[in-house]
């Protein structure tokens, strides 16, 4: 995992019911390394991720990603 990662991300599927994230806090070391990310509609909601879940792009995309419409 790159030292400076991106501070938004894009969830592919709906995490707490949200999609977009902001980067809040990072850390562990090696392989343990972990991020803490906080969705932009619901401060103070946290979900730890590990970095090698954010770096599965079929899980997450860097930046915020434009999300297809809804079906409801």
């Amino acid at each position: 995992m790159p030292a400076r990662l991106s501070q938004a991300w894009t969830s592919s599927s709906a995490r707490e019911g949200y999609r977009h994230f902001r980067l809040i806090l990072q850390g562990g070391r090696g392989n343990e390394r972990w991020v803490e990310l906080e969705p932009l509609l619901q401060r103070g909601l946290r979900l730890r991720v590990t970095c090698q879940e954010l770096k599965d792009s079929s899980q997450w995309l860097s930046g915020w990603q434009p999300l297809p419409p809804s079906d409801d």
